[in-house]
């Protein structure tokens, strides 16, 4: 179950929520993790037999990471991605792995937030992605 303060930044809830917790918050990085269980639905297709977690859900978490980074912006709204960049998957997040998800903010003009996340389980990164997203008004 993701703590209060997750659900307090971003409007994303289960099944679609791949951030449990946050561990570390300051203006420019965020790391946040994620508890793989197995009993996630996306698992049973994903191999069967093999489960892995797709990379696109991956990327997600990095994603909702870095929109709870800029939910504590002044300006208001929901964090949306406008751009992925270089995107790199180095290893697999298996059923039972504890996800550490960071974010960091390179660079923010107007309500551009350009970002580079990386995910790692068991000491090996899984991914690494640069990303750019915008602050919207919420509807």
């Amino acid at each position: 179950m993701a703590e209060q303060e997750v659900l307090d930044s971003i409007p994303q809830r289960e099944p679609f929520l791949f951030v449990d917790r946050i561990i570390d918050k300051s203006e420019k990085t965020i790391h946040t993790q994620k508890k793989l269980t197995g009993k996630e639905d996306f698992f049973k297709g994903h191999f069967p037999g093999n489960p892995i977690m797709p990379g696109v859900l991956l990327c997600e978490a990095a994603f909702q990471t870095g929109a709870i980074l800029m939910s504590s912006a002044p300006e208001k709204g929901t964090g949306v991605v406008t751009k992925i960049g270089a995107t790199k998957f180095k290893n697999f997040a298996k059923p039972g792995d504890l996800l550490d998800i960071k974010v960091e903010l390179e660079e923010k003009l107007v309500n551009a937030s350009y970002m580079k996340g990386k995910i790692t389980a068991n000491g090996k990164t899984i991914l690494q992605i640069t990303f750019q997203a915008a602050m919207v008004e919420r509807t």
